[in-house]
């Protein structure tokens, strides 16, 4: 895996300041499409034009199972993810509407489903049957992470190859929001009780059992907290350790990445702790319902595009952002200026 340590461009200033000026001679007062304004500006720094577009996207859905079900944590039992990887590929599942809708490429990729399942248009890039579980010891072995993280590299890959404007990374697997709670109190320091949600749609009670289930999975790893790929290695997902690599290698390729939400967010913090460019190349999409959402956000200094209360996954919350992003294009590149309108500027 020689591409894990690959440097990751910068981006590209020049455009972003053309793409700044654009936006100052627009028929409006400065600032006053707010957000919309600086992603636009983002946008056009990581897709090297002063004019930027979202037109091409790429969501890849990974999906695996986790070890860390056996404890209880999930309000679903194991086999949903299974039955949810079916829906994908029929086409019934929220991301799959909406990549319709996009007009977006979507493709759905097995990296460890406990059942494994047979279908033409699914990608197999197994990891193993699930991984371990992590209140137990380690997740998966080092082999295993690095079939993960390989599987989520050759989708960005794909998605280069493609010519894709955007990458999103979406992901399918029951007990996922364990794994990622723990990621988070791993690597930035949270209270578990300040990051723990519920999830699936646990009760309290629930909640509390998951909460006691992540204490034992920290204080069994908390040795190891210093090293990224082994917070992933021994808390996370085949699927979130997918993603991981998706990021890092699509930063490194030069291709912008929509972030999701709290599980795809975990991801983005080890990724960051791996290559800490890669955050250049990372846009939030909403602001997850989950807790411990906040204070990733808090660490990447982003505001996310959306606040909707989402807790899907999937890719669904990056995906509900995209037309957003594609209104912020088309008025920067589709407004008059104050020229062209014969409108007189600021006095």
């Amino acid at each position: 895996m020689e591409w894990l340590n690959a440097t990751c461009p910068s981006p590209d200033t020049l455009a972003q300041e053309a793409a700044r000026l654009r936006q100052a001679q627009l028929t409006k007062p400065p600032g006053a499409l707010g957000e919309l304004e600086h992603v636009v500006i983002r946008l056009a720094g990581l897709q090297g034009r002063a004019e930027p577009q979202v037109d091409t996207l790429h969501i890849t859905v990974f999906a695996a199972d986790h070890g860390v079900a056996d404890e209880g944590v999930s309000a679903f039992p194991q086999i949903v993810t299974a039955q949810m990887v079916q829906n994908f590929l029929n086409g019934g599942a929220a991301i799959s509407v909406l990549a319709r809708e996009l007009g977006a490429t979507l493709e759905i990729v097995d990296v460890g489903v406990k059942t494994p399942i047979d279908h033409p248009q699914l990608l197999s890039q197994r990891a193993g049957n699930g991984t371990a579980n992590s209140a137990l010891g380690a997740a998966m072995t080092p082999a295993q992470l690095a079939l993960a993280l390989q599987a989520g590299a050759d989708a960005a890959e794909r998605a280069a190859l493609a010519k894709a404007d955007l990458f999103i990374g979406g992901e399918m697997g029951i007990a996922n929001t364990t794994a990622a709670t723990a990621i988070y109190c791993a690597v930035l320091d949270v209270p578990i009780l300040d990051a723990t949600g519920p999830g699936t749609g646990l009760d309290r009670e629930g909640m509390l059992h998951k909460v006691n289930v992540i204490r034992r999975i920290l204080n069994q790893h908390r040795s190891h907290f210093d090293q990224p790929l082994e917070i992933l290695r021994r808390l996370g997902g085949f699927e979130i350790a997918a993603l991981t690599g998706a990021y890092l290698r699509a930063a490194q390729l030069g291709l912008p990445v929509l972030v999701d939400g709290f599980i795809s967010t975990a991801a983005a913090l080890i990724a960051i702790q791996i290559q800490p460019a890669v955050a250049d190349w990372l846009l939030l999409s909403h602001t997850s319902a989950e807790p411990g959402h906040f204070f990733a956000v808090a660490e990447l200094k982003q505001r996310p595009l959306l606040d909707l209360n989402l807790r899907l996954g999937e890719g669904s919350g990056a995906a509900i952002a995209v037309p957003l992003l594609r209104m912020a294009c088309a008025l920067h590149q589709q407004m008059a200026t104050f020229a062209a309108a014969a409108v007189a500027g600021k006095l």
